[in-house]
C-alpha cells in the first residue's frame, strides 16, 4: 500500500496525521497567524449532526491504511530510540477536572511555580497544533479536559522534536510540569517532560463526517465515546441509576440475590427465548426472559424481600424501545399487595431522577414531564372508556367486543390493527389491544394502569372486588411501559390451570401460523416457538408462596427517560447489532 503512494501524498499524509484542521477556538492563542492544527469532535454541536447522511469526503479505507502504516513507523521509530511506545504504568497525581478546581482562582498570566504546583498527569490527546519553539495539545481523561502547554526550552533533550514528529491525535500520553493559566485565561500544564503511553495507529473520526453513520456509532462505541464525551456521560449517569435504584431498595430491607441465566425452562413472561444446547446434559437450554419464577422461589423458601439487578434475553424484534438483551429490576415482598409497589416505583424513579438530574420537572425530547408525586392511578376500562367511549365491562360477547373496536378503531382500511383485533380470544383481549392502540401512546405523565383482565395476565392474582380482573398495575411515562406489576398469584392450583390455558393458547397460535401460506414469509420471518409449563416451580407453589407483590422494571427505559436519550441502543453501551456483510 505505501510503496504505490506518490512521494508528494505521502508528505501530504504525514503532515495531516500530525497536524490536521482545528477549529480556531478551542485554543487560546485564536488571533495568531496561520498554522496547521488538529481537532477531534468533542463539542454538544455534534449531537445535532448525528444524523446526516455520512459525506463521500469521509477517510478513505486507502487514506486510513496509509496513515496506519506511517504510524506503525513511527512506533518502531521509538523502539530504535530505546522508548516504549506501549508503557506498563503511569502515576498521576491529578485528574483534569481536579486541576481546574484546584487552580480556578488562579489568574489570568499566573503561574504556581511552587514544588507542591508539580503535577502529573495522563490521557489522550485529542487536539494539537504547533508552531516555531511552542507546541499547544489538548488531553481527555475521564474527568475532562486540560491544556498541555510545551515550550522547547522547558522540555528535555530533544523531546520537543519528538513531539512534532512522534506524538499523533489519539495518542495517549503522560505529562509532567507546572500550572499556569495563560494571558487568555486557559489552564495550562507547563510539561518538563512527556512519555508516549500508548501509541494511536488508527486516525480519530473527523468533526463533521465521521460520526455522521448511526451504525457505526453503535458498533464502534469507543469512537463514539472518544469523539463525543457525551455520550460516556449517559453510560455514567446509568451506573448513577442502577446504584440508587440499589440503594433505595436495600434501604427498604430487600437482599439482592441471582437467579440462572440458563434454565430448564423459560417462563415468567410469553416471549421467544434464545435455546441453546448442552453438550454434556445432552440437553437445550433457555435463557430467562424473566427472573420472576426463580424469585418466588426464594420467597417459598424463606425470604420475604428479594431483588435481582440483571439482564434478561428475548428473542424479538429490535426498535428504539426493544433490544433482545435488556436489564430489568424485580423484586417480590412477602406479605404485601401491588399498593405497596406503586409506592415503590414512585420512591425508586423520583430518586433516581434526583440523583441524576437534581429535580423532578425534566424534560424529554421537548415534553416537560412531571414527576412529582402522586401520580395518577387509573383503571384499563376508565382509561379506554375515557378515550372511546367505549365501555367494555358490558361486553360479554367476544363477537359484539371485537364489532365495536374495529368500528371505533376505523381498522376496515388498516390490515394491521383489523388483524390483531380479529385475532383476540377474548374480551379482555380485545380490551387490552384497544389499551394499547389508542390510550397507551398518550399517557405522557406518570400514571398507572390498574387492573388488568385475568385473560393477559396469568401470574397475577383475581381482583378482590371485580370479577375477570386481576391486582395488577403498569406504570407508563412518555406512553412507554416503565414498570409492571401484581399482587402475585400463590393458589397453585389456579396457577398449574392459567399456565395451562397459556400453553393451549400458544399451540393454537403455532398451528394457525404453520399453516399459513409460507410463500409470504421472508427467511427468520416465523413467530412459531414452543412454550412448556415449569413443573418445578409450580411444585414449589405446592409447598406454599406467602402473600406477595412483585414488580419488573426496565432500567434501559428509565435510562432513556432520565438521559432524555430518543433509542434504547443510546444507553446500552454496546447493543445487540446485525452482523455486516464482508
Amino acid at each position: 500500500m505505501e510503496g504505490a503512494l506518490h512521494p508528494m501524498r505521502l508528505k501530504q499524509l504525514l503532515h495531516f496525521a500530525a497536524f490536521p484542521k482545528l477549529n480556531k477556538t478551542h485554543f487560546i492563542f485564536r488571533n495568531t497567524r496561520s498554522f496547521s492544527t488538529t481537532r477531534c469532535a468533542s463539542s454538544p454541536a455534534v449531537a445535532g449532526a448525528r444524523n446526516r447522511r455520512p459525506s463521500s469526503s469521509q477517510t478513505s479505507t486507502s487514506d486510513r491504511e496509509a496513515i496506519r502504516a506511517i504510524r506503525i513507523k513511527k512506533v518502531e521509530e521509538l523502539r530504535s530510540k530505546g522508548l516504549d511506545a506501549y508503557a506498563y504504568t503511569w502515576q498521576r497525581t491529578h485528574a483534569a477536572n481536579q486541576l481546574q478546581e484546584i487552580y480556578r482562582d488562579l489568574g489570568n498570566g499566573e503561574e504556581a511555580v511552587c514544588e507542591s504546583d508539580r503535577v502529573s498527569i495522563a490521557g489522550r490527546i485529542v487536539a494539537r497544533r504547533a508552531f516555531g519553539k511552542l507546541a499547544f495539545l489538548t488531553l481527555r481523561d475521564e474527568s475532562g479536559t486540560i491544556q498541555l502547554y510545551c515550550e522547547k526550552e522547558m522540555l528535555l533533550s530533544d523531546q520537543f522534536e519528538h513531539l512534532k514528529t512522534l506524538v499523533d491525535i489519539g495518542d495517549i500520553l503522560g505529562a509532567e510540569g507546572s500550572i499556569k493559566r495563560t494571558e487568555k485565561g486557559e489552564l495550562s500544564v507547563c510539561v518538563t517532560s512527556f512519555s508516549i503511553l500508548t501509541k494511536s495507529l488508527l486516525p480519530l473520526p473527523d468533526k463533521y463526517h465521521g460520526l455522521t453513520d448511526i451504525d457505526k456509532r453503535y458498533r464502534q462505541r469507543y469512537i463514539d465515546m472518544i469523539a463525543n464525551p457525551e455520550v460516556a456521560d449517559v453510560f455514567r449517569k446509568r451506573a448513577k441509576i442502577i446504584s440508587e435504584i440499589r440503594k433505595t431498595v436495600e434501604s427498604a430491607g430487600f437482599i439482592e440475590v441471582e437467579t440462572p441465566v440458563l434454565q430448564g425452562a423459560a417462563g415468567g413472561a410469553e416471549a421467544r427465548p434464545f435455546i441453546t444446547y448442552h453438550n454434556s446434559l445432552g440437553q437445550d437450554l433457555y435463557l430467562r426472559i424473566a427472573t420472576e419464577l426463580h424469585l418466588k422461589r426464594m420467597l417459598v423458601g424463606g425470604f420475604e424481600k428479594v431483588y435481582e439487578i440483571g439482564r434478561i434475553f428475548r428473542n424479538e424484534g429490535l426498535s428504539t424501545r426493544h433490544n433482545p438483551e435488556f436489564t430489568t429490576i424485580e423484586m417480590y415482598e412477602a406479605y404485601t399487595d401491588y399498593e405497596s409497589m406503586m409506592n415503590m416505583a414512585e420512591e425508586i424513579v423520583t430518586r433516581s431522577a434526583l440523583a441524576v438530574n437534581g429535580k423532578l420537572i425534566i424534560d424529554y425530547q421537548g415534553v416537560e414531564i412531571s414527576l412529582e408525586r402522586p401520580w395518577r392511578r387509573e383503571t384499563m376500562h376508565n382509561l379506554v372508556k375515557e378515550a372511546t367511549g367505549i365501555d367494555f365491562a358490558k361486553f360479554e360477547d367476544l363477537t359484539a367486543a371485537k364489532e365495536v373496536a374495529l368500528q371505533m378503531l376505523n381498522a376496515g382500511g388498516d390490515n394491521q390493527n383489523k388483524s390483531s383485533i380479529e385475532a383476540c380470544p377474548s374480551v379482555g383481549h380485545v380490551l387490552n389491544e384497544v389499551f394499547e392502540l389508542v390510550v397507551e401512546p398518550k399517557l405522557l405523565q406518570p400514571t398507572f394502569v390498574l387492573d388488568y383482565p385475568l385473560e393477559v395476565s396469568p401470574l397475577a392474582k383475581p381482583h378482590r372486588r371485580h370479577a375477570g380482573l386481576t391486582e395488577r398495575f403498569e406504570l407508563f411515562v412518555c406512553g412507554r411501559e416503565m414498570a409492571n406489576a401484581f399482587s402475585e398469584l400463590t393458589d397453585p392450583l389456579d396457577q398449574r390451570e392459567r399456565l395451562e390455558d397459556q400453553v393451549r393458547q400458544h399451540k393454537k397460535k403455532n398451528a394457525a401460523l404453520v399453516s399459513e401460506d409460507k410463500s409470504k414469509k421472508v427467511d427468520g420471518d416465523d413467530d412459531a416457538y414452543d412454550v412448556n409449563l415449569d413443573e418445578d416451580f409450580l411444585t414449589a407453589l405446592e409447598y406454599g408462596m406467602p402473600p406477595a407483590s412483585g414488580m419488573g422494571i426496565g432500567i434501559d427505559r428509565l435510562v432513556m427517560l432520565l438521559t432524555n436519550s430518543v433509542s434504547i441502543r443510546d444507553v446500552i453501551a454496546f447493543p445487540v447489532l446485525k452482523t455486516p456483510r464482508v
